[in-house]
């Protein structure tokens, strides 16, 4: 996995710019980079996402897309436009990590942030549970299928069961997301699947959602 710093900060509400002020560097035909063609979605997990952490954006780049992001830097300019406004694009720093993928036989805690783990669906299903107990079940269910989402993004097959513990909800908030309203979670859970830093789950995790972070990492 490839995790690109950049020096500039930006504000949250300019990840979805960085994203297609990059897709407008590279050209559309490169699916990776936005997930999309002309006519349908690539329904598999983000290889390339963008985030912002500790207000400074990121690309990670996930196996192909490792490989792919040569063409962002091959095409590279001196600034993109974020909106109406001119960023400069200076690389900060780079990550380059390799990573063993297996279900393992201790737990490894997890902060994660603004999760957008319901549709228009579950959400009514959601919201008729009564018990806090209840929706914390409804939930890990959902993350659950989320790193399988991940895993088979990655062509692993995951044949060993997930323990997950979703351990408290530190805040939800609404926001909008493409013009729909949607509830974010911010929480802290614990599985026994290793997940690298700043990769996103559930929804629109290629665009700065469910950004995962150990909580032993400092970073």
């Amino acid at each position: 996995m490839l995790d690109i710093q950049f020096e500039e900060e930006i504000e949250a509400w300019e990840v979805p710019s960085l994203r297609g002020a990059v897709v407008a560097t590279v050209g559309k035909e490169n699916i990776l980079f936005h997930n999309h063609s002309d006519t349908n979605f690539r329904y598999s997990y983000p290889l390339i996402q963008y985030k912002r952490v500790n207000k400074k954006p990121h690309l990670i780049c996930i196996e192909q897309g490792v490989d792919e992001v040569y063409r962002f830097f091959e095409n590279k300019q001196e600034g993109i436009m974020l909106g109406k406004r001119l960023y400069e694009l200076k690389v900060e720093k780079l990550s380059l990590n390799s990573f063993t993928m297996q279900v393992w036989d201790k737990s490894f805690d997890y902060f994660m942030q603004e999760w957008l783990p319901l549709n228009q669906k579950n959400f009514v299903e959601y919201a008729k549970l009564n018990s806090e107990l209840e929706r914390l079940e409804f939930l890990e269910k959902i993350l659950i299928g989320n790193i399988l989402s991940f895993a088979k993004g990655l062509e692993w097959n995951i044949e060993s069961q997930i323990k997950l513990r979703i351990k408290n909800i530190v805040r939800t908030s609404f926001i909008k997301v493409k013009d729909v309203k949607r509830e974010a979670f911010t929480i802290n859970f614990s599985t026994n699947i290793f997940l690298p830093n700043h990769i996103g789950l559930g929804k629109n995790a290629s665009i700065g959602f469910g950004v995962v972070k150990s909580v032993n990492d400092k970073k």
